[in-house]
């Protein structure tokens, strides 16, 4: 495949920003830095992500932040920290920013890609049943939750097809707790026209395993929505490599 066919001109030009003529006083890269951006660029280009570790994937988010130095140590570096791509991108900002080398530009690349990354995943659930669309609803999940430093929860509102017509955050809390109330989370169902809910929240410790306060929680806002004619699906706690529902728990 010609790189034409898969890259518009601006995309390219974009691409290749750091390639394109210098103004005059600007300095240019070393050659050897010019050479190993081209080489993974033309890498992407032909073979995708999947031709590149996360390092290197990393490095050309990079290349545009930081145009005239090598890359390389302070992806691996990230990588270290974060653990994984989605780590880093997902990393708070002040957090990032405390990283040597790091400065507004890094994070600011980081957080444009986190954002996409985001749009995307919710483009593919949102308006869609969520029965035909469940592993990319859970994939959406991971995507905004998995890496939160804090525990967050939201409510996905379902019409009476079960297609996806609202997600919303509620709450942001602390390390290991979110505070909820039922009854908003009934009013807002009602305010919404929506005939069902599905709970989500996450637990930055990584372990999705509810607690006895999760499971209290989740039984009055059933309590509060079956009185007004609501149903709870499930609910759903995201970890950072894997998720628990409620529902094939047994605890729904």
């Amino acid at each position: 495949m010609t790189r034409a066919s898969q890259f518009s001109d601006s995309q390219a030009a974009l691409f290749d920003a750091d390639e394109a003529p210098q103004a005059p006083g600007t300095r240019r890269p070393p050659s050897y830095i010019r050479d190993h951006r081209a080489r993974l660029r033309e890498r992407f280009r032909h073979g995708g992500a999947d031709a590149l570790p996360d390092y290197e994937l990393l490095e050309l988010v990079l290349f545009r932040a930081i145009p005239r130095q090598d890359v390389k140590p302070l992806a691996r570096h990230l990588l270290e920290v974060f653990g994984d791509f989605n780590g880093v991108l997902s990393a708070p900002a002040t957090r990032l920013a405390g990283i040597k080398g790091v400065g507004d530009a890094v994070v600011t690349e980081l957080k444009i890609v986190e954002a996409a990354a985001h749009r995307l995943a919710r483009s593919r659930v949102m308006q869609k049943q969520v029965v035909s669309s469940w592993d990319a609803l859970l994939e959406y999940c991971q995507t905004a939750m998995a890496h939160q430093d804090i525990e967050q929860f939201r409510i996905l509102f379902l019409d009476r097809k079960n297609v996806l017509i609202a997600d919303e955050a509620q709450a942001r809390g602390t390390v290991d707790h979110v505070p909820v109330y039922p009854r908003e989370v009934v009013k807002r169902a009602l305010e919404l026209n929506a005939s069902a809910l599905i709970l989500v929240h996450n637990h930055p410790s990584g372990d999705p395993t509810p607690s006895a306060a999760d499971i209290d929680m989740t039984a009055q806002i059933q309590v509060a929505a079956e009185a007004l004619g609501v149903t709870l699906h499930d609910h759903l706690v995201i970890g950072k490599s894997r998720e628990l529902s409620f529902r094939a728990e047994g605890l729904l």
